[in-house]
């Protein structure tokens, strides 16, 4: 059966994370409903390279499809867009080898997070807006330390009994744009909530309410404070995927800008 490779973006606030779920509308459930009338085909194989939670954006997630009909790669990406609704986009559709799997196939993942320092009346959808000053090289301290072979179990919901919570985060990286600070976190894979508490904490560092050194006792300690600090699903998108022998030297951009207003004049 033919096998395809598809990128594709969505904004994720109206959505119940992207697995599919029985009663809950969600980002695999929709493109599996529109596959399904594009092709009058009802048994196929649709995954992601990933779970995104509730509310979580992505601006490029990958998935394959294999289906028992051949379609043309731009006619069916057509098709099935048609069949969607806005606010999810498949971006393109290539023929995939018969073994590409999207998610097993993937070597890094990295997520892009947004902080707004001031109210926007456009971007709520897509960024945390933190009222106060935020110490940015404070915050670009406190993020090396997040570097390494780490065990986040403070950082997330999983059972560490049941699931590992070891991860290797390759890079965390903070900048700024406009009136946005941008957090990208690269790493080999991500487990529940761990990048919005990274986040929190960050925020919790700029805002002089932690210090930087704070950071690897919070990495060593069994602590419930990275959870009472989780930054909002709002801000987050999945940014990249990564494949052998894709660039993974990225520009730190935002998603969705929030220019710095000038007030001359006004």
């Amino acid at each position: 059966m033919p096998r395809y490779r598809i990128t594709l973006e969505y904004a994720g606030t109206r959505y119940s994370g992207w697995q599919k779920q029985k009663n809950a509308r969600t980002v695999q459930g929709e493109i599996e409903r529109a596959i399904g009338e594009v092709t009058r085909q009802r048994v196929f194989e649709f995954q992601g390279s990933g779970r995104t939670d509730a509310g979580v954006h992505a601006l490029h997630q990958v998935a394959h499809l294999e289906i028992g009909v051949r379609v043309p790669p731009e006619q069916l990406r057509r098709q099935v867009n048609e069949a969607l609704p806005a606010d999810i986009h498949l971006l393109r559709i290539d023929p995939a080898p018969p073994r590409f799997h999207a998610r097993h196939a993937a070597e890094a993942r990295s997520y892009l997070y947004q902080i707004s320092r001031r109210r926007s009346a456009f971007a709520k959808p897509y960024v945390w807006w933190v009222k106060g000053t935020l110490d940015l090289p404070r915050m670009q301290e406190a993020a090396a330390a997040f570097a390494g072979m780490h065990d986040f179990r403070s950082f997330s919901d999983d059972d560490p009994d049941e699931k590992s919570t070891d991860v290797l985060v390759e890079d965390v990286t903070v900048g700024e744009a406009g009136d946005l600070i941008l957090v990208r976190v690269g790493g080999s894979h991500f487990i529940w909530k761990m990048v919005r508490r990274m986040v929190g904490v960050l925020v919790e560092v700029g805002a002089g309410r932690l210090t930087p050194a704070d950071v690897p006792r919070l990495l060593a300690e069994d602590s419930g404070l990275p959870a009472r600090v989780t930054a909002p699903a709002s801000g987050l998108f999945l940014e990249r995927v990564f494949y052998p022998g894709d660039n993974r030297r990225l520009p730190l951009a935002p998603a969705f800008a929030v220019s710095t207003p000038d007030r001359k004049g006004m």
